[in-house]
Parts: C-alpha cells; sequence; structure tokens
C-alpha cells in the first residue's frame, strides 16, 4: 500500500511513499513519482536510504536528479510518515 505525500503543481506528479519495511537489518521506505500524461502516466520509484531507482519509466535524468534532491531534503518526513501509516489530511485540524 502506498500513502499520499504531496502532488506538484508544475506538472502534476503525485509522490506517494510507503510504510517502512526491515530488509536486512534497515528501514526502507519506498518512494513513487507519478505523472499522467496523454494515454497513461510516467513512472519512477525510489528506495531509501540508498536513494536507489528501482524503477523509472518517462523521466528525464534532468527530473529525476531533482526528485534525489528532493528526497534527501524531506527524507526525514518519508520515514516520520511511513511510521505512523501515511499522512491524513482529513485528521487534521486547521482551527486549532
Amino acid at each position: 500500500m502506498m500513502y499520499p505525500y504531496i502532488t506538484l503543481a508544475a506538472d502534476e506528479t503525485f509522490i506517494t511513499h510507503s510504510r517502512i519495511k526491515e530488509e536486512d537489518g534497515l528501514k526502507i521506505v519506498d518512494v513513487h513519482f507519478e505523472r499522467p500524461i496523454n494515454g497513461g502516466f510516467d513512472s519512477a520509484r525510489c528506495r531509501l536510504p540508498s536513494y536507489k531507482w528501482i524503477m523509472r519509466d518517462g523521466y528525464s535524468d534532468t527530473e529525476i536528479a531533482k526528485f534525489e534532491r528532493f528526497l534527501k531534503r524531506a527524507a526525514h518526513s518519508f520515514y516520520e510518515y511511513a511510521e505512523i501509516g501515511g499522512l491524513d489530511i482529513a485528521k487534521i485540524d486547521s482551527c486549532g
């Protein structure tokens, strides 16, 4: 199961993440990027903490490099939200 994180306004790339998985003593979170295109989607998936791209279809090298910089700045958030089963915006009380 993937949990919603954010949609980028510029090109409607939808970013989701997995729960934390344990592999070889490491806490792993997969982060998925998906952008609607005519007749389908561009998709890419990166595994944290190695920053290894395990899937990539349609995104340019420049776009992947931008995503990787984004991931390096936001990795702590992905782990935080993965730990609690995603960010449930419906439960956030914006009125205080």
